[in-house]
């Protein structure tokens, strides 16, 4: 196994970034950062407040501080992204440059936006169906960007999707 992989994880909200991330660092004995965790740890905010009081430009300022701070830690293996960090430039220039592989986790609209309905987390991004599927199409061109590219079938589970991606680029 390559020890010394990083990766980080990027994908539409709802393909479950945040739970293939979990298992991946738990087969490999590392830690993982969520980047929204993180964020909202450090705010003491959600997402949500922060978008809804401040705005998704502001919102992407903040994210893109906190996204620095995680590529800055030493021990980073395995890191989630929220899932519209990977749409800007600037953030994955910056991820470029701190040298970790990028993989993109895709998935049908569908599978996201309902795995996004029944979640308990509030996405003010995605509280209107149309509106989410706009922003899933408008993604879809920059998550191609990514190093790596995992399709995520929704009889798929998010330790089977670890799996495949510890055989294909950990190996």
């Amino acid at each position: 196994m390559n020890k010394e992989q990083r990766i980080v994880l990027t994908g539409f909200m709802g393909v479950g970034k945040s739970s293939v991330a979990r298992h991946v660092a738990h087969l490999i004995k590392s830690k993982r950062v969520d980047l929204d965790h993180e964020l909202e740890y450090g705010e003491r905010r959600t997402v949500a407040q922060i978008i809804d009081a401040e705005g998704e430009p502001a919102f992407r300022d903040i994210e893109s501080r906190y996204l620095q701070e995680a590529l800055d830690r030493p021990d980073l293996r395995v890191l989630s992204l929220g899932g519209g960090t990977w749409t800007l430039e600037r953030n994955r220039e910056i991820i470029k440059r701190s040298g970790l592989t990028s993989v993109w986790l895709e998935s049908t609209f569908e599978h996201c936006w309902l795995n996004v309905a029944f979640s308990r987390k509030d996405r003010p991004l995605a509280r209107d169906k149309k509106r989410a599927f706009e922003l899933f199409q408008q993604r879809q061109q920059h998550y191609a960007l990514a190093d790596w590219h995992f399709v995520v079938r929704p009889d798929s589970t998010s330790f089977d999707v670890a799996k495949q991606i510890i055989e294909q680029i950990f190996s």
